[in-house]
């Protein structure tokens, strides 16, 4: 076992406290978020009661194969909790999650939730958000025009420089479980976002961002020897 698989089960453990019987509970995507659902799963064959709504395809698929209930997220909302993961997250508990392309179905899954626990290695916790490339979703009509309204959105905002890259997988343009596609944004260092959010998701033809601000309320980072728990409620207002 890696450190930082090892950091992934320390931190998914530490998410399985919040879990109790009866919950509704969101399914997050991306390789934490499916160790979490990995070590939910014994527990549930075991008699915890949940019903589940998963955030990607690939989740749906390993939580039938390991026996988890599934419904749709319109059967069950509001739901009890959201256990997801996150490619960079600050101590205001805002991140930049969708490196995996599922930001749309997370970000919806999310906002349906009363409480969207976070979990991550250490290496996901920064001073300030934007060394991780910003993700982008977008219809895939017409979204070259729109990248080019995007990038002069960024112009505004003094991301000149920034580069906006389509994201591709094996030399094909990557596709989201929705049928958009993604732009991958490099801004550096991001020092307003949520003027930032409000700029991209005014561009036309952009679906979702990978900002999630003030959605979080929980924040769960596993360094060596230790697991450590970030409340809303103890952190600055996002």
């Amino acid at each position: 076992m890696t450190d930082q698989t090892a950091l992934k089960k320390a931190a998914a453990a530490k998410a399985l406290e919040y879990v109790t019987d009866g919950m509704k509970l969101g399914l997050g995507s991306g390789s934490t978020a499916e160790t979490f659902v990995e070590m939910l799963a014994p527990r549930v064959k075991g008699g915890l009661k949940l019903t589940c709504v998963p955030t990607s395809e690939k989740t749906a698929a390993l939580a039938r194969r390991l026996g988890i209930t599934l419904a749709p997220l319109d059967d069950l909302a509001p739901l009890d909790l959201t256990v997801d993961g996150a490619d960079e997250a600050d101590r205001g508990l805002n991140l930049i999650k969708g490196g995996g392309g599922m930001l749309l179905r997370e970000k919806i899954v999310a906002a349906a939730s009363r409480r969207m626990v976070v979990i991550a290695d250490e290496s996901k916790l920064v001073p300030r958000l934007g060394k991780y490339p910003l993700p982008v979703e977008v219809v895939a009509f017409g979204h070259k025009s729109t990248a080019q309204r995007l990038a002069t959105a960024l112009d505004g905002l003094g991301y000149s420089r920034a580069p906006i890259i389509l994201r591709l997988r094996g030399g094909e343009v990557f596709k989201t479980d929705s049928g958009n596609v993604i732009y991958d944004c490099a801004l550096g260092s991001i020092a307003n976002a949520p003027k930032l959010a409000a700029a991209i998701s005014a561009v036309p033809g952009v679906v979702e961002h990978g900002l999630f601000i003030g959605i979080a309320t929980t924040l769960v980072i596993a360094g060596p020897g230790e697991v450590e728990v970030i409340d809303r409620q103890t952190t600055e207002p996002a």
